[in-house]
């Protein structure tokens, strides 16, 4: 065989990929699928995995594109998609290009049941402290379904079966359509305005997402919230989760749960009752057994016996206690008055005008010491005082002149200390004891010794 008969890889891959991109039913392909193995690229792409029960085909969604989706996808949600078909030459796959993507229906409703789940729960309305307690037993029950449904039935075996006391008014509903949410909505706030009603049942049987969707309305969990009578919600299978279970004060996986709830079993009760009237009977038995053998005792008493020689007994007693109460009595009496008379002696000593008078005579004291030391105070300081006058007078340049000294002043009456200060025909003033004498240098003679 020769080797032009072969071909490369890549000339078959591409080979391929130029078929496929040259047939027109594959450059416009419209597919629907649930995505898987999701991925959003940094750069923006987007590459997931499109598939249903059988098979499954790689995509990619370049940014251009990508850009122009009004929701966020995720693994497991159900999209339409429109693209076109191509290989992948490097690892030969063919995939789909996809220009545009939308939600399915299904995906579109899981959405909003997961908008308005988040928006309800940040109200605070799954809350358990809104939470009403169910009754323990339920005379009274209400029941919101759809009159021709299996629920109805289921209910009203289950209940009647456990607890054939019970009473039951049924609220007919749509449970389906476009009209169900409302119908259920104004079905719970009528029964909350018939008085009496100790429970409601709010339910249906099983279907999809859109035959239950009317449990997933607003307006259905806003009439389960303000209800003032508790709800128990069952609605579908026990795999079965809508908003009204989120809301309820109860959730039953099924009807028949939802009936279990609601009552007790009768036989239940019975075999209680009879399990405590038993327990009652022997706790009587021994109550009786307990009190005979107490009687018993009491009967065969000293005092149940002889009750005059106890009384006797009790006289003598009561004497001997009267005698110790009034000589204690007494003695309390005598120690009281003594203390009494000890406050009152001391309230003599401490009486106010005593206090007074004896404060007054203290400050008078103090006053007269004051006095007297001021006075010794002043004539120490006076004495003090004329000694040092004494001598200040001793030591005064006016005693020295009084006895023929003088001060000579020059023009500028600075005090002349020197010869040298003064030049002949310098004018001078000459201070004596009783005025000045103003004078003029005539003459000046220097003495030695002096310097």
């Amino acid at each position: 065989m020769e080797n032009d008969q072969y071909v490369t890889v890549t000339r078959l891959t591409r080979y391929i990929k130029q078929m496929m991109e040259s047939d027109n039913a594959l450059q416009e392909v419209w597919l629907k699928g649930e995505i898987s193995n999701f991925k959003r690229h940094s750069r923006g792409h987007l590459y997931l995995t499109l598939k249903d029960k059988n098979a499954r085909i790689k995509a990619v969604m370049f940014a251009g594109n990508a850009r122009q989706l009004a929701f966020e996808p995720e693994d497991g949600m159900k999209v339409l998609v429109q693209g076109s078909i191509s290989l992948y030459e490097p690892y030969g796959e063919y995939q789909i290009y996809i220009r545009q993507m939308e939600q399915d229906g299904l995906g579109r409703l899981y959405l909003a049941y997961e908008a308005l789940k988040r928006k309800l729960q940040a109200k605070g309305m799954f809350e358990d402290s809104h939470k009403k307690p169910i009754p323990a037993i339920a005379y009274e029950i209400g029941i919101v379904t759809s009159p021709t449904g299996a629920v109805i039935r289921d209910l009203f075996t289950t209940i009647k079966r456990r607890f054939p006391g019970a009473h039951l008014t049924v609220f007919p509903v749509l449970v389906q359509g476009a009209d169900a949410a409302g119908s259920i909505a104004a079905a719970i706030d009528q029964a909350n305005q018939l008085k009496g009603l100790d429970l409601l049942i709010v339910g249906r049987g099983g279907g999809s997402i859109e035959d239950l969707w009317a449990f997933n309305e607003e307006i259905v969990a806003d009439a389960i919230f303000r209800s003032q009578l508790p709800i128990i919600s069952a609605v579908g299978h026990e795999t079965d989760f809508t908003i009204a279970d989120f809301v309820a004060d109860r959730r039953a996986p099924t009807p028949t749960a939802a009936g279990e709830f609601a009552v007790p079993d009768v036989r239940e009760l019975y075999r209680r009752v009879e399990d405590r009237r038993v327990r009652l009977v022997q706790s009587m038995k021994s109550r009786m057994i307990r009190e005979k053998e107490r009687m018993k005792g009491i009967s065969q008493s000293y005092a149940f016996r002889f009750p005059g020689q106890l009384i006797l007994q009790k006289e003598q007693e009561f004497d001997r206690l009267t005698d110790r109460l009034k000589k204690n009595t007494d003695t309390l009496i005598m120690a009281k008055r003594d203390q009494l008379a000890m406050f009152g002696r001391l309230l003599g000593k401490n009486r106010p005008d005593a206090l007074v008078k004896r404060a007054k005579t203290a400050l008078f004291e103090r006053r007269e010491r004051l006095i007297r030391a001021s006075q010794n105070y002043r004539q120490t300081k006076r004495s003090a005082f004329n000694q040092l006058t004494l001598q200040l007078n001793g030591l005064s340049p006016l005693k020295i002149m009084a006895r023929g000294y003088g001060l000579v002043y020059d023009q500028k009456d600075i005090l002349v200390k020197s010869v040298k200060s003064i030049e002949p025909g310098d004018p001078l003033s000459i201070r004596l004891n009783d005025g000045r004498v103003d004078c003029q240098v005539w003459g000046i003679e220097e003495e030695s010794g002096n310097e």
